[in-house]
């Protein structure tokens, strides 16, 4: 089986049309019908369904399309790690990220990284936890950044705390809910969850941290930017990384109730695979998230 077919085929799958697929891999379009076809020939099935509208895999093609792209993804990570090791600081980093770890800490991290290693091309992928770890089992991810969770098999992951973390309840700014003194208080508000179905999320752990049973999710986020727009312009309560409300986006807008109870601790940590060994590229920036948390603890939002 060709690299070159495999490489078609993920084109093609992930544009939906064979006109664009060859332009993105530099063939013509027959060429990359011809490839197709082969591809088909070997494997005695079809991996592509035509129409006048573009293609789609077939069932066996989308089987063929997750394990090409697993496999090109490792080749394309051998090749670049062959030349880390060689001093040669090239390639891609993926960084998978919670929502504050994407406001807190990914800007100043890659703000030194970036100055550092300028042949690096970062991805970055904010998402819940919940999908950061399965990103980092899949291998789409080198790094995920966030809280780690409980109850993770022993052995999985290798986990660097990076800091500390307080959430803190928000309301909008003048709310009448800004005068709340206890959470019983609040429980019965509109509150935000982030997570991936409303079951879960900071909200239920800072209740049941204080023996409380947790409020009903009047609305479901997955990034702060939701969490901001939700609790800034309606009555909504949400839960918001301490060092954020620093930044204009939410100091403008946002208010922090006096709450008997206090905010929620949490520990922010740089997260990766176990079994897996780190690539240069992975070690450098595991010291620049160290040193971004450094910064933050010690000089604020921001760099200079």
């Amino acid at each position: 089986m060709k690299i070159q077919a495999l490489t078609a085929l993920v084109a093609a799958v992930e544009e939906g049309s064979l006109r664009a697929a060859a332009r993105r891999v530099g063939l013509s379009q027959p060429a990359l019908s011809k490839l197709m076809r082969e591809l088909e020939q070997e494997l005695a099935a079809p991996v592509l369904t035509r129409s006048t509208t573009g293609v789609l895999p077939t069932a066996q093609g989308k089987v063929l399309y997750e394990r090409a792209t697993r496999a090109l993804r490792e080749l394309a990570s051998a090749t670049d790690e062959i030349a880390q090791l060689g001093g040669t600081m090239v390639g891609e980093l993926r960084l998978g990220a919670v929502p504050l770890a994407v406001m807190l800490l990914i800007p100043e991290a890659v703000r030194t990284f970036s100055r550092e290693f300028q042949g690096v091309h970062l991805h970055v992928r904010e998402e819940l936890y919940i999908e950061q770890l399965m990103n980092l089992r899949r291998a789409e991810v080198d790094i995920a950044i966030g809280p780690v969770p409980e109850h993770l098999p022993p052995g999985e992951f290798h986990m660097e705390e990076l800091m500390p973390v307080e959430m803190v309840v928000v309301v909008r700014r003048g709310s009448p809910l800004a005068q709340a003194r206890s959470l019983e208080a609040l429980r019965n508000a509109r509150w935000v969850f982030t997570s991936l179905g409303g079951v879960s999320g900071y909200a239920r752990k800072l209740f049941e941290h204080h023996g409380l049973p947790p409020p009903a999710a009047g609305a479901t986020v997955n990034s702060t930017l939701g969490l901001l727009s939700l609790v800034g312009s309606g009555d909504f309560v949400g839960l918001m990384p301490a060092p954020l409300l620093a930044h204009p986006a939410a100091r403008l807008f946002l208010d922090v109730p006096p709450l008997a109870e206090g905010p929620l601790p949490l520990s922010v940590s740089a997260i990766t695979r176990a079994d897996l060994h780190l690539k240069p590229v992975v070690r450098h920036f595991l010291a620049h998230l160290h040193r971004a948390a450094h910064h933050i603890q010690h000089g604020g939002l921001g760099g200079a």
